[in-house]
């Protein structure tokens, strides 16, 4: 089993990682960030995460791919595949089909009409997707944010196992003597195309410097910028049918770009410590003009 400063160091890392997949992210690099020599990198890397530092990256930057082509449509493919770290179309191409099925030029035109979202096979969300059908997205607001610190637990997974990471956030604020009150959650991953068991969330705690105890719970910053407000009210089950509707309705005809920096919730009622399950919160989209 991975130790404590294990875990905190590849948490440095996959911040790293998920900071601009378009940087430099080889095994050579991420290994210096570390603080480890490359041959234990990979080990301890695979141990932490459960798949090498090559599939954890590839993976990031076809997932981020996928976002892009489908939510910005006139974008040229190459300019896609460029911002999400890859050097040649040729070489995208190649790998986007392997994990995906299609090109991705057909993943604009033919994914949505093919196949039903992953999460439609958990009845209970399904049923949440039908009663949502019919309600209309509140109209966002677009709000300039600065920059987050925060305390984090990551968790692979989105379900209501997501509670275990709260409440180990929770137990941390209460032996740090820290405030159990700015909830965020991130989601690095677009539940449209990507398995709900494979989906990354991080369960944040907004700090006012990085933690000196660096651990299970580690420390690092939400990115500022552009984002557009969504405020939304629900149980369990809903909020995942209306990040949908964000992501495949409002989105595309918007006139903004998803930029590549995760979206996330402020929880002012969050559902997976609530006992009713419901939750009150406003999601943050990153966009851009262009």
């Amino acid at each position: 089993m991975a130790s404590e400063q294990q875990i905190s160091r590849i948490n440095d890392v996959l911040y790293e990682i998920h900071r601009d997949t378009s940087a430099e992210l080889s095994a050579d690099v991420l290994a210096k960030v570390a603080a480890y020599s490359e041959q234990h990198f990979h080990r301890v890397f695979q141990e932490v995460v459960g798949e090498s530092v090559h599939q954890y990256v590839r993976r990031t930057r076809l997932e981020q791919a996928a976002n892009q082509l489908m939510f910005d449509r006139k974008r040229p493919v190459l300019e896609v595949a460029e911002q999400c770290g890859f050097a040649s179309l040729s070489s995208f191409t190649k790998a986007f089909k392997s994990t995906f099925g299609v090109t991705p030029g057909r993943w604009r035109t033919e994914e949505p009409d093919t196949n039903d979202p992953p999460y439609l096979i958990d009845d209970e969300i399904a049923q949440a997707y039908t009663r949502l059908q019919a309600i209309d997205l509140p109209t966002p607001n677009l709000v300039e944010l600065p920059e987050q610190p925060v305390a984090y637990v990551r968790h692979l997974g989105y379900g209501r196992d997501i509670r275990l990471a709260w409440q180990t956030l929770q137990a941390w604020a209460a032996a740090e003597e820290q405030p159990f009150e700015t909830q965020l959650g991130l989601h690095h991953s677009n539940p449209a195309w990507v398995p709900l068991d494979q989906c990354r969330y991080v369960a944040c705690l907004a700090i006012d410097k990085p933690i000196l105890r660096k651990g299970r719970v580690s420390s690092m910053c939400i990115p500022g910028g552009l984002h557009a407000a969504f405020d939304l009210t629900g149980v369990y089950g809903e909020l995942l049918p209306y990040l949908s509707k964000i992501l495949d309705q409002w989105l595309p005809s918007s006139g903004f770009r998803a930029k590549t920096t995760p979206a996330f919730a402020h929880y002012r009622n969050n559902h997976f410590l609530a006992p009713d399950e419901r939750f009150d919160l406003t999601f943050y989209l990153p966009i851009s003009l262009w």
